[in-house]
């Protein structure tokens, strides 16, 4: 577990007022130790960093997909081959535009979870997630058996 400096704890306490608190109430599976609050600190940075991150690699996509789309006539003369191509570099830009809107979107909610004590509880059966999962995954909402059942459907 990395050691988090004393900045960066004063802006969780800044951040998670409640969280001291909270910690203490997030469910565990059984058989797990419950959460300690260096374990929940050192996720809920973990998600304010890679949060701030996507925010700025997103300013930076939606921009070159603005300038794709702002230069994608001025092709004069181009050939069928050239409108592809650079319809294809627009689709791929488009999708990592969504896919990082996305991720941001489960970062923040999981963030919400922590600020809300709600962290850690299946939103489809309201039992743990389960403190390995989230330690290796900690935007996930549902544990490993409610996913298995989303994906089968």
């Amino acid at each position: 577990m990395a050691k988090l400096s004393t900045t960066t704890r004063a802006a969780l306490r800044e951040q998670f007022p409640n969280l001291a608190r909270d910690v203490a109430t997030f469910p565990v599976r059984e058989g797990e130790d419950p959460w300690t609050l260096e374990e929940v600190e050192e996720l809920a940075a973990f998600l304010l960093e890679d949060k701030a991150r996507l925010e700025a690699e997103l300013a930076q996509a939606d921009q070159d997909l603005s300038d794709l789309l702002r230069n994608s006539g001025d092709g004069a003369g181009d050939d069928q081959a050239d409108y592809g191509s650079s319809a294809l570099e627009r689709e791929q830009e488009l999708t990592l535009v969504n896919n990082m809107r996305d991720l941001l979107a489960q970062t923040t909610h999981a963030i919400e979870r922590i600020r809300g004590g709600t962290y850690a509880t299946c939103e489809m059966t309201g039992l743990p997630i389960g403190k390995a999962r989230l330690q290796a995954f900690p935007r996930a909402t549902l544990s490993v058996e409610a996913k298995a059942r989303e994906e089968r459907r």
